[in-house]
């Protein structure tokens, strides 16, 4: 009679263990990555102000680069090749160009880009005296152009 208790025991001890193996096993199966591109994802802003923390957000976008360009940007495709060019760093995107006057008021304008790209956390913003030092320092470039 012992016998077939233990039996009895050992065996359904062993079909619990293999219901909680396939379980397990299944979670991780489900943990997959849907893409073997590191994720590019970003929300952009122009606002109004001197403080990206306090400013009145004016336009926002989203861009999103990997495995595909997409989001509400209006020119994806163009937005994703410039930031891929200057390896995701949105300080190379702001040269000055040359042939735009611009006038001396003082009504800043701060323009800031967060999320991630290529894997990496980013977070950048920079401020402008005005909308036209914002469009003399972007002007011919797609990323801030929304």
């Amino acid at each position: 009679m012992r016998y077939f208790r233990t039996l009895g025991a050992t065996a359904f001890a062993t079909a619990t263990g293999l219901t909680f193996v396939g379980a397990a096993f299944t979670g991780t199966a489900t943990a997959a990555p849907e893409s073997l591109y590191a994720p590019s994802a970003l929300v952009m802003t122009i606002g109004a102000g001197a403080d990206p923390s306090s400013d009145t957000v004016v336009r926002a976008v989203t861009l999103t680069c990997a495995p595909t360009p997409s989001g509400s940007h209006p020119t994806p495709e163009a937005a994703c090749a410039e930031l891929a060019a200057a390896e995701g760093d949105f300080a190379n995107l702001t040269d000055l160009r040359g042939g735009r006057p611009c006038t001396r008021e003082w009504k800043p304008v701060t323009v800031t880009g967060d999320g991630v790209w290529q894997g990496r956390r980013v977070s950048w913003s920079a401020t402008y005296g005005n909308p036209c030092e914002l469009r003399a320092r972007t002007a011919e470039g797609a990323v801030f152009a929304f």
